[in-house]
């Protein structure tokens, strides 16, 4: 800074000294040996044209332009499509979880061929059937709940974020109908069961395909729950919960009159299965068959025919033989 100075002096010094000769001469003469400005640096009239700074020459502006996006909704499980399955007349809940919604909403809708029928908007429900709910859990889960499902629940829900493009997660439901049926003491399976008068009635009822086990197992006699009936007494009711399947044994001791009419094996409220009890007093052993359910006893008059057939066949069978109903 101080060097560019100093030949700036000089410069204006020798002007003056030009115009103090009276030299008016305007031709441009080569600078004689030993002038000053013969030992500038050959750049020096474009450093002295720039602006005076301090700015190091290494020096270099760099311009980086950025962008940032806002973040992106994306789905917490690393699938798009997921199948559930849940037995009839539970209650079950449908999962979407979802990060970063900045904003953004979140629906449930239920999908028949083409068609989409709307369920939630956020956290409002907007289906006409009660049993469909909305149930938000902290920090990103928006549950779809179904309650009491039934057959015609069946088929794929989507969860759909409005962002753009939209993101779906395909959710499909399954609706397995357990299967009932009540066996005797034999494990033979009769819509009708004969016993004796102070016999023990033993029925046992098996339900099948049983995925998860809401409820419990109930038995009912008529209208009258049985699992806790203590007013007969002699009732015991054992039920085992298997793995897929249940098993559920009903006792009543001493069976009399009063014990006769519809048993009722019960999972829920929708799925049920009856058998139709009879016991009798005064009847023979014979007279009853435990094993289909069924009733035979052979009547007087019923013996009386057959008897008078087999005389007319003998007596018949003579007379052609012998031309005498008697012979000779």
């Amino acid at each position: 800074m101080r060097s560019r100075l100093f030949w700036i002096f000089a410069i204006i010094y020798s002007s003056l000294h030009n115009i103090g000769s009276g030299s008016t001469s305007t031709t441009l003469k080569r600078p004689r040996a030993g002038d000053p400005f013969d030992t500038f640096p050959k750049n020096f009239w474009q450093e002295f044209s720039s602006p005076f700074t301090d700015t190091p020459e290494d020096e270099e502006l760099e311009v980086t332009e950025t962008t940032t996006h806002e973040p992106f909704p994306f789905f917490a499980d690393p699938y798009t499509t997921v199948n559930i399955s849940t037995q009839l007349s539970s209650n079950v809940y449908l999962h979407c979880r979802v990060n970063d919604l900045q904003g953004k909403t979140v629906s449930w809708m239920r999908r028949r061929g083409e068609d989409l029928t709307l369920i939630t908007f956020g956290q409002h429900t907007y289906s006409g059937d009660s049993r469909y709910s909305l149930e938000f859990e902290d920090p990103n889960d928006w549950k779809l709940l179904i309650q009491f499902a039934n057959e015609r629940d069946e088929g794929p829900y989507e969860c759909q974020v409005s962002s753009h493009p939209p993101l779906v997660l395909l959710v499909y439901l399954t609706i397995i109908v357990p299967h009932v049926e009540i066996l005797d003491e034999r494990g033979s399976a009769t819509p009708e069961k004969y016993y004796k008068a102070g016999s023990t009635i033993e029925l046992q009822c098996v339900i099948s395909k049983i995925p998860h086990p809401s409820s419990y197992i109930t038995w009912r006699h008529g209208p009258r729950l049985l699992n806790y009936d203590t007013s007969r007494g002699g009732i015991s009711v054992k039920t085992d919960m298997l793995p897929g399947r249940a098993l559920s044994r009903l006792y009543i001791a001493n069976a009399n009159r009063q014990d006769t009419g519809n048993y009722t094996c019960m999972l829920g409220n929708e799925i049920t299965e009856t058998v139709v009890v009879h016991v009798l007093n005064g009847e023979e052993p014979a007279a009853m068959q435990h094993a289909n359910g069924t009733r035979y006893s052979a009547r007087p008059s019923t013996m009386v025919v057959f008897f008078l057939l087999c005389v007319y066949a003998c007596v018949y069978g003579r007379t052609v033989a012998t031309g005498h109903p008697f012979g000779r």
